[in-house]
C-alpha cells in the first residue's frame, strides 16, 4: 500500500512548489526570505483585507448617547 501524497502548495510569493509539512519550517513560504517580503508588504500597507468602511463623523455616527 502506498503513502498518501503530500500536499503540495505554491509559495504566495515565488510560486515555487513547497510541500506542506513539517520539514518545511516556512510554509506556506519556500523560505525566510520569501515570508520576509510577504511580512514586510503587510507592514507597509501593500497589502490589506478588505473590511467595513471606516464609521466617521461624516457619516452621522457619534459617542453622544444624549442626542
Amino acid at each position: 500500500m502506498s503513502s498518501p501524497k503530500p500536499t503540495v502548495v505554491k509559495c504566495p510569493q515565488c510560486k515555487q512548489e513547497v510541500v506542506w509539512n513539517e520539514q518545511s519550517p516556512y510554509r506556506p513560504f519556500c523560505s525566510k526570505k520569501c515570508q520576509m517580503i510577504d511580512f514586510g508588504e503587510w507592514a507597509d500597507e501593500e497589502k490589506a483585507i478588505a473590511g467595513a468602511p471606516d464609521m466617521s463623523d461624516s457619516d452621522g455616527w457619534t459617542e453622544d448617547y444624549n442626542s
